[in-house]
């Protein structure tokens, strides 16, 4: 270790008011090199930390609290006293009876089990609504942004509850409360001669620094560890251990028996260098809670809403009749799905919705240059780190607003399409059932999610001929590499089924019932889109181009376009091949 090591300069010039992260309560060891306090090559480092919210009346008192009041010692916990007053745990009591501030960390102490538990309080996870996984606390609405994280020592213990500054503030401001921490650092290192030392001659100091006060001392270590001790043992002599019941009687001389013991404890090298700090900091809200107590956010985005890139601020649009629609490039659906807990929903072919951590439904619309329209309220709605990946796609108005969505929100008359996406999956569970029905055996070896797959087979992750060719993939995986081959294979005749693959196998069942050309005509698209899914791995190969067009995809389109072809094509074919396969046919 060095000098600056042992000042603390840089950690006392750190002030956690500044800080990402700030403490509520810790108390962490780090050693390095001897694990015996008392040994040469010993280094150690601690920092503990304690804290308590205080309501404005009560900062003159809470000032001259400092680290014996508020510190690591102190610990939260009910109390019940003999006259039938009890204090809650959340309550901190500078007197008896007298709570003038909050606890945020509860200490729970577990003599039975054993280990000892530190609790965020409960009031703090209600307001911000956060969940828990794992040692962090994390808030969904929020994108699953962590908020509070524990921190556990080897032998399983807390040593550590932090929280993320931002949202403090928040919770602080809704209840009006500023936090007091209280917290110290120490650093120890035994060398075996100062004047050899990285120490060498830097002074013993007690000075101010940075708002706390710091100490550096160099002592023997013989001098602190060493030294006398005694010993005095008293035992009573007048209890028979032959008797039942024994019962001892007053003490007196005569029945009690003492001994005296004592030494000396020494012979132990080198110096200990000490480096300690204190400082007591306030963690001050800034009168702004959005989260617990809704405040306006001004860090809300503008959107535009005219065509020549008139823009308004998201304020303005929170109002349910503010009777306008926004444009968004279509990837910005991509870019929510990204995100944990958002999903895809669809309505009619053109309309959907995507569903949010925040619990909202962005109903939107495509329109006919494959933009996403949305009446501006619904986005303005949304909270303000939604509102910024929607700003980030919003683009001056072209294409007109989705018909579909006009049907729906204007003339309250929804369009009695269907999304290809949803189609898809109809088509997969009326094969499967006929299948069953007809054939008395499973056609899919094992079900699927369909929410989960829906967010993978979708129009909107086809973006290029690369993601493209991946869609294929997904619709290969969701139907062809489901396909029950063991059983596929007891039904088919082929001279090879032994050789044959899902889909081969699928189409040699079905050219039973409708002929072999026939069989390789509905199969057209499947095997094309499976000739795109091998595709992938190489999308400039030569045979891409004959995958596309046997899977009957128009090129001219848009990538939006070719995927929602591509999805359309897919579950059209198994719907003619259940068709095919399970309607009897005329003779």
């Amino acid at each position: 270790m060095n000098q600056d090591w042992i000042l603390q300069s840089r950690e006392t010039r750190r002030f956690f008011a500044n800080s990402t992260w700030v403490p509520l309560r810790a108390s962490i060891t780090v050693e390095h090199g001897h694990p015996l306090v008392t040994e040469i090559g010993h280094v150690n480092e601690y920092f503990g930390c304690g804290s308590v919210a205080f309501p404005p009346e009560q900062r003159e008192v809470a000032e001259r609290l400092g680290w014996s009041q508020i510190g690591i010692s102190h610990s939260a916990k009910p109390y019940a006293y003999s006259d039938g007053h009890y204090s809650p745990v959340d309550q901190y009591q500078y007197n008896d009876k007298a709570p003038i501030g909050v606890e945020l960390v509860f200490e729970h102490e577990q003599p039975v089990v054993g280990g000892r538990r530190w609790i965020l309080n409960p009031d703090l996870v209600l307001a911000l609504r956060l969940i828990k996984e794992g040692t962090n606390w994390v808030r969904p609405e929020e994108d699953f942004v962590v908020v509070a994280r524990e921190e556990f020592d080897k032998a399983g213990d807390h040593c550590r509850i932090e929280i993320k500054r931002e949202f403090l503030l928040d919770y602080l401001a809704a209840r009006d409360l500023s936090l007091r921490l209280s917290y110290y650092r120490q650093r120890v290192e035994n060398v075996v001669a100062l004047e050899e030392s990285d120490y060498a001659g830097l002074p013993e100091r007690e000075e101010t620094r940075d708002g706390g006060r710091f100490e550096l001392r160099a002592r023997s270590v013989n001098d602190i560890f060493g030294g006398s001790w005694a010993s005095f043992r008293v035992w009573r002599t007048d209890v028979d251990p032959d008797e039942d019941a024994p019962v001892m009687g007053p003490e007196r001389d005569d029945n009690t028996e003492s001994e005296h013991g004592e030494g000396h404890r020494g012979g132990y090298r080198g110096f200990r260098v000490e480096g300690e700090y204190w400082r007591d900091e306030w963690i001050d809200h800034q009168r702004r809670s959005l989260r617990v107590r809704g405040d306006e956010d001004q860090t809300r985005p503008q959107f535009i809403v005219e065509t020549d890139g008139t823009r308004m601020p998201s304020s303005a649009l929170d109002n349910e009749d503010i009777g306008r629609w926004l444009w968004f490039r279509s990837a910005v659906v991509s870019e929510l799905l990204g995100h944990r807990g958002f999903s895809l929903d669809w309505y009619t072919r053109e309309t959907g919705a995507i569903c949010s951590t925040s619990g909202y439904k962005t109903h939107f619309g495509i329109n006919s240059s494959d933009l996403i329209t949305v009446y501006a309220y619904d986005v303005a709605k949304l909270p303000t780190w939604e509102q910024h990946v929607w700003a980030a796609h919003n683009i001056v108005p072209e294409g007109k607003v989705s018909s579909e969505l006009l049907e729906s929100q204007v003339k309250a008359k929804p369009a009695s399409t269907h999304a290809v996406e949803k189609l898809l999956f109809m088509s997969m569970r009326m094969l499967e059932t006929g299948f069953q029905r007809e054939y008395g055996i499973h056609l899919f070896s094992h079900d699927v999610d369909e929410s989960a797959y829906m967010q993978q087979i979708s129009r909107f992750a086809s973006r290029d001929l690369a993601t493209l060719l991946r869609l294929a993939k997904e619709l290969i995986r969701v139907f062809s590499d489901r396909l029950n081959v063991r059983e596929l294979r007891k039904l088919a005749t082929h001279a090879d089924k032994e050789k044959l693959g899902s889909n081969k196998l699928l189409q040699d069942v079905l050219a039973q019932k409708i002929g072999d050309e026939e069989a390789r005509r509905v199969f057209g698209v499947i095997a094309g889109t499976y000739e795109m899914r091998v595709g992938d791995a190489h999308p400039t190969g030569s045979k891409i181009e004959d995958s596309l067009r046997l899977a009957g995809i128009d090129q001219d389109g848009s990538f939006l376009k070719q995927g929602e072809q591509l999805i359309h094509n897919f579950g059209r074919a198994i719907w003619f091949v259940g068709k095919s396969l399970l309607e009897p046919r005329e003779h």
